[in-house]
């Protein structure tokens, strides 16, 4: 049996701000309709969190569960959890519409953290990552340059961006030339 590894093997890099890939993360796609009991039931039982509003994420004692669009969402657990989560999820959407599916060997996320985080994103992405515009509990399906992500803002002021597995060395490639130091742009300060 081949071992299982991350996208980069827990890459880092250290300029104004941190960059480091966070290794193997559990990550299931849900779709069907986000405004049903079967739906709120079904996540609440397999995470402990709510089915989160638009364009937020929201955490259970058991994973975060982040909203994609308007009839799916982003299921994040430890990856070795990711058979019994998505049993629970099963359990609770049988007799419905749904679709449960593990796309965590399909992903790749990196954290950004330390001072002017923001900074980072706002060079890569065309998303608003004022203070104002954009807190921790955010989540946003956009793009890092010329490729599809989706990032949030963690309590501590840290991001997460969440990547194809195919395109995580141009992903953390570019964060890191975002951060390096010298390009401190100072707009969010």
């Amino acid at each position: 049996m081949s071992n299982v590894v991350s996208a980069l093997a827990g890459v880092s890099h250290a300029g104004f701000a941190k960059i480091e890939e966070t290794g193997l993360n559990g990550m299931i796609t849900v779709r069907g309709d986000l405004d049903s009991s079967e739906m709120a039931a079904a996540v609440k039982a397999a995470t402990g969190a709510s089915v989160p509003a638009i364009r937020k994420i929201a955490a259970g004692d058991k994973g975060r569960v982040a909203w994609m669009s308007p009839d799916e969402l982003l299921v994040i657990v430890a990856y070795d959890d990711v058979a019994d989560t998505m049993a629970a999820l099963n359990d609770g959407l049988s007799g419905v519409h749904a679709l449960v599916a593990n796309v965590s060997d399909a992903r790749a996320v990196f954290r950004i953290s330390g001072d002017n985080t923001r900074e980072v994103l706002a060079k890569v992405s065309p998303v608003d990552l004022s203070s104002e515009a954009f807190g921790a509990g955010d989540f946003r399906r956009s793009r890092i340059a010329q490729v599809a992500a989706a990032f949030w803002m963690n309590d501590d002021n840290s991001f997460e961006v969440v990547c194809f597995r195919s395109v995580a060395q141009y992903v953390f490639d570019v964060l890191r030339v975002s951060s390096d130091k010298g390009g401190e742009v100072g707009f969010f300060s």
